[in-house]
Order: C-alpha cells, then sequence, then structure tokens
C-alpha cells in the first residue's frame, strides 16, 4: 500500500473504525531517509491514534536501526514487513523474498526486537510459492522471538494478487501460534469479513485495496460484526463530503505541484462506481491546480446529485 497509505488516509481509516492504521513500507536503508518520499512517509509526531511504523530490508543491523530511528520519531509499533510480493523490493531480498530464508528471518526478528522498547509485530504471506508454504514454521519463529502479533495475507509471494486468497493457512498458522493472528487477503465486505474471521479463528482482520476509496468500509464492517446487520451506504453527500477532505489532506501534506497529482488516483477509486466509463476522470486528471481540482469535485457531485 505504499503511495496510498500516507497520514491522511491512515486519518480518515481510523476516523471510520480501523482499529489500527499501519504507515506506508518504509526502507531501512539509511541513505534514503533524508528523501522527500522518506520524510512524508516519517512524519509520525502529530498523528492520533497508535502509530504502527512498517519497515522493510534485508540486513538485520540496518533494520534495527531504522526502528530505533521510527521509534525517536514517535512510532508505538513497529511492524517488519515480509509480505511485499514487489519485484523491486523482492530483488533486495526484502518483503516476501525473505520468507525463503527462515534463518535470516529469526536474525532479523531477533535484532528488531532487542533494539527497540515497542511492540514489534510482522507482516507476512503464507509462503514463497504455493508449493513451498512455510507460513506456520515463519510463524512459530515470530512466536519464539518476540512477535507481539502476525498479520497473513493469504497468498503466496508467487501468487502476487492474482487469484483468490486462500485462508486455510492463516487457519493452520492461528492454530500453531498463541501469539495474536490477524488474516488477510480479498475481504472486501463485512460479510467476508466475518467469514474470514470464523473459518480462521484470527483475532482480528486487515483490510487493505478494499479500502481505496472506500474509508467508510471499516464502520460498515465494524457495524456489521456487532450487530449481524448492513450498515446503509453512506449518501452521495457525505461521500462529496470525504473525497474533499480527502483531496484537501492530500493537497496540504504534498504540496501545490505533488498533491493534485498524488489526488487523481484517489479520485479514481472513489468515483469508479458513477464514473464507469472514466469521463470525469480524464478531465479530472488534466487539472493541475489545487483549487480548480475541488471546484471541479462540487460541480461533478452537483450534477450527480441532479440526475
Amino acid at each position: 500500500m505504499a503511495g496510498v497509505t500516507d497520514v491522511a488516509f491512515r486519518q480518515l481509516c481510523r476516523r471510520f473504525g480501523a482499529g489500527l492504521a499501519v504507515s506506508e513500507m518504509l526502507s531501512s536503508n539509511p541513505l534514503v531517509w533524508q528523501s522527500e518520499k522518506s520524510q512524508k512517509r516519517m512524519t509520525h509526531q502529530t498523528e492520533s491514534g497508535i502509530r504502527s511504523v512498517q519497515i522493510a530490508g534485508a540486513d538485520p543491523a540496518q533494520m534495527a536501526e531504522a526502528a530505533q530511528y521510527n521509534v525517536e520519531l514517535g512510532a508505538d509499533i513497529i511492524d517488519i514487513n515480509m509480505g511485499c510480493p514487489a519485484k523491486k523490493v523482492n530483488k533486495k531480498l526484502a518483503g516476501s523474498a525473505l520468507l525463503q530464508f527462515p534463518q535470516l528471518v529469526e536474525q532479523i526478528i531477533q535484532a528488531v526486537v532487542q533494539a527497540v522498547s515497542v511492540p514489534v509485530t510482522l507482516k507476512i504471506r503464507t509462503g514463497w510459492h504455493p508449493d513451498h508454504k512455510n507460513g506456520v514454521e515463519i510463524a512459530r519463529i515470530a512466536e519464539a522471538n518476540g512477535i507481539q502479533a502476525l498479520a497473513v495475507h493469504g497468498r503466496t509471494r508467487a501468487c502476487m494478487y492474482k487469484g483468490n486468497a486462500e485462508y486455510d493457512t492463516i487457519r493452520a498458522i492461528k492454530q500453531a501460534v498463541t501469539l495474536p493472528v490477524i488474516a488477510n487477503g480479498d475481504v472486501t465486505s463485512p460479510q467476508k469479513a466475518k467469514m474470514v474471521l470464523d473459518y480462521t479463528g484470527a483475532d482480528a482482520i486487515m483490510i487493505g485495496r478494499a479500502a481505496q476509496g472506500r474509508p467508510w468500509i471499516f464502520r460498515e464492517v465494524v457495524h456489521f460484526l456487532a450487530t449481524g446487520q448492513e450498515l446503509a451506504p453512506p449518501e452521495l453527500s457525505e461521500v462529496e463530503s470525504i473525497l474533499q477532505e480527502h483531496v484537501q489532506g492530500l493537497h496540504q501534506l504534498y504540496g501545490q505541484h505533488l498533491g493534485p497529482r498524488i489526488a487523481r488516483k484517489h479520485v479514481g477509486w472513489y468515483l469508479a462506481e458513477h464514473d464507469a466509463a472514466g469521463a470525469f476522470r480524464r478531465e479530472f486528471n488534466a487539472i493541475e491546480l489545487p483549487e480548480q481540482q475541488l471546484e471541479a469535485l462540487t460541480m461533478y457531485f452537483h450534477q450527480l446529485a441532479a440526475t
């Protein structure tokens, strides 16, 4: 979710009921910490709620240093990424590529846990290939070395995001360890959230891509789990208010030039249902100025309400 779950998005998700929002993945390489992109991602102090910061890398010493650095910047939890399947991450042996090397996994976990006083959590996949699902082995290593909670995405590294997530491995992991297990992968509705929780026995669920353009999904899930009843979808006026707030937050976070460009993908997600043909999105993507983006959104929703 790098490039998506910045502080503007996380604040919205928490407001709509997310119990914990994890930061964008941060490199453990200190050479990139002072870049503008990294500095934006390392803004922790002013963020509300519990601040969980995810770090990625393959060198135990660097990972330990990165954990300490982010705790100094305000992180309440350090989350180790061993789940990202992206090639540019995996070619550096980081993310889910690490699942091939349980001994290195253990060394990284030990180094990070010993380096900080805050809780350390771990995100993994079920393995690195459908023929090599070693999620249970990795979970036991995590538990034995001080990991406080484990999030598991129901695909292997080789699967990327193709096909359907499977939950049998998550269920087996939950039965094999006593630490809290968080189930992740294809949780796209309140009903699916309940099914995954019931089937796996997991302690919580994690939602990623399904929240893009739909941060109120957390509100819907919380309500359904508490009452068994579906919550009515937000009114068009509320969707407009949420989107305007989100876009303004992106403008403020990234500035007058980059903010409008980053806002484009979020607007596309929010309006995927209403602007199926993409006519408004093409118009919106040509706008360079923040004020004009907000005006265009106001006009679009006015026209939408009229029809």
